[in-house]
């Protein structure tokens, strides 16, 4: 699509489940700024509930919806030109522990009906009309959003695979379904999720997924971090989390045993699992912690190969792995675990199935690396911006306008 392709002059409404003020990034909060530039956005905080009250009474946060809720502070706060973040003055109930459906239908949709009205406070304050609906995999409290907003459009946008959790797994393998087939049209970040919201709406559409790369983009004259100046390379790196969940250990101790001549760096906060792990027993590995976002470029520069040795499960398989952009954008060879949403990388990283995989390959990319590699890596990771990512989506809610226009006037 052409930059002129872009959706402008609508009125949007997000909900989904990270509110504004949470502390780690968000694919909503970034398409709902993308498309704050052209239209105008209601960016909606999901409800407060009764036990998050309970349990959360030193929480700022939770004293901020509190008082919302209480009628003691606005709810509709605007964040810039064409953004409003809304609070809803509604107390919702914890439902999820109920394992009876029709009890929690019951609830669910009196929930709901508590949730769209607060959106309609805001709606009627903003005179939006005709507006879309943009969910962020909210697959209960925004479940009957459509029916009860009545908007121009309704758009499920599956960013992760939810079911794979056990919180949403027992109610969500029914409304998940549901919720999918009753929206006009589904979006995904990932190829895996595109074909799994395609079972249940044929209107299902992959668009891609945007990263905020340009301090990664920056590497002329970083200086290698301080506690990595006395470790010899060749270095093999790893940034993020190191949860057991998504990683394999047993592929980072093959690596370590398999090369002790190579040193293996992991950047970023352990679990239980990781902190108990042999790896803390090897002498060519190294345990950097977390590190402020801002120096994770200057981290990725310092490494020779970076790699993801994520396991194949629900939780990893089809997410879409923002690390590989992080690590393309700054030139670097790469070598991941083999999924079917790190399929649109084949081109640019080396795709491994097996731990024997992993050492050949790393090997590889010590051996063949050079700058036209990396600038090719580096043009690659350049075009997975919010903007393209955004187009993707204005380019289906088109789509479907027109042919419902289409169709609407053949009659």
């Amino acid at each position: 699509m052409e930059k002129s392709d872009h959706l402008k002059g609508r009125d949007i409404i997000v909900v989904g489940q990270q509110p504004w003020d949470i502390s780690i990034g968000s694919n909503c909060k970034n398409i709902a700024l993308e498309w704050s530039k052209y239209n105008r956005v209601l960016y909606v905080n999901s409800p407060l509930d009764r036990i998050s009250k309970f349990r959360g009474k030193s929480d700022p946060k939770i004293n901020k919806r509190v008082s919302v809720v209480e009628g003691k502070s606005k709810g509709l706060i605007p964040i810039k030109e064409n953004l409003w973040n809304l609070f809803p003055d509604e107390m919702i109930e914890s439902i999820n522990w109920i394992k009876w459906p029709f009890f929690f239908e019951f609830f669910n949709k009196r929930n709901n009906k508590l949730f769209s009205s607060s959106i309609l406070k805001a709606v009627n304050e903003l005179g939006f009309k005709d507006f879309i609906l943009f969910n962020d995999n909210d697959m209960f409290r925004s479940f009957y959003l459509k029916s009860l907003l009545k908007p121009a459009i309704s758009i499920y946008y599956s960013r992760d695979f939810m079911l794979a959790v056990d919180y949403w797994s027992f109610h969500g393998k029914k409304h998940e379904p549901e919720l999918i087939a009753d929206s006009d049209i589904c979006v995904a970040n990932s190829t895996y999720l595109a074909d799994y919201c395609r079972k249940y709406n044929s209107k299902s559409f992959y668009v891609g997924q945007g990263c905020e790369l340009d301090i990664f983009m920056q590497t002329d004259g970083l200086a290698t971090p301080s506690d990595m100046l006395p470790i010899k390379g060749p270095v093999i790196g790893y940034v993020g989390a190191l949860q057991s969940i998504r990683l394999d250990i047993s592929i980072l101790e093959f690596i370590a045993v398999t090369k002790p001549e190579w040193s293996v760096v992991l950047v970023g906060p352990e679990d239980n699992e990781f902190l108990a792990s042999a790896l803390h027993q090897m002498s060519n590995v190294y345990f950097l912690g977390s590190k402020d976002p801002s120096t994770l470029p200057s981290y990725i520069n310092a490494f020779d190969v970076c790699i993801n040795p994520q396991i194949v499960n629900q939780v990893t398989i089809g997410n879409y792995p923002r690390k590989i952009d992080e690590y393309l954008a700054v030139g670097k060879p790469v070598v991941a675990t083999k999924t079917e949403a790190m399929s649109i990388f084949k081109d640019h990283c080396y795709l491994a199935e097996t731990k024997e995989d992993y050492v050949r390959m790393i090997s590889e990319g010590l051996e063949n690396n050079n700058p036209a590699l990396k600038a090719e890596r580096r043009n690659f990771a350049s075009a997975h911006t919010w903007e393209n990512s955004v187009l993707e989506i204005d380019k289906a809610i088109s789509n479907w306008f027109e042919a419902s226009y289409q169709t609407n006037s053949s009659k």
